[in-house]
């Protein structure tokens, strides 16, 4: 089976490092599926998942709050401005920054404010539609 080597890495610190079979993040233009030999391309990605499937058919989700996907013929990287492993997500404090975001938009705060909690409900929604899918795959 081919594979190709994953990286995904944010600005604090390596996530993912291993082979896969498949990769697939939401970019700009929208959903990306990067297999071995994939050409070489450089993107942007949108909030949102990234689903590595390894050699053994299992599946890693990730959340991204955004970043750049650059393939090259031997290696496939996320650079995200922030990344979690689904698993890892805390589902209270989640809901939580969200819910905190939703109350400054609703107040029409200031426009920096408003960037802002719109940029932290985006992150917070794509943590948790990481985690129900994470939830759904259990279940199975």
């Amino acid at each position: 089976m081919s594979t190709i080597r994953c990286d995904i890495v944010s600005a604090e610190q390596e996530i993912y490092h291993g082979e896969a079979t498949l990769v697939v993040a939401t970019g700009e233009l929208g959903e990306l599926g990067i297999a071995p030999k994939h050409a070489p391309l450089i993107t942007r990605l949108k909030p949102g998942k990234v689903v590595v499937t390894l050699p053994s058919g299992e599946h890693l989700d990730f959340a991204i709050s955004g970043g750049i996907l650059e393939v090259q013929p031997q290696v496939v990287t996320v650079l995200a401005d922030t990344a979690i492993r689904a698993q890892d997500i805390d589902e209270a404090a989640v809901k939580a920054a969200k819910e905190e975001a939703e109350r400054v938009l609703a107040n029409r705060g200031e426009t920096e404010d408003l960037a802002e909690a719109q940029r932290k409900l985006m992150e917070a929604v794509v943590q948790l539609q990481a985690l129900e899918r994470l939830r759904k795959t259990l279940k199975h």
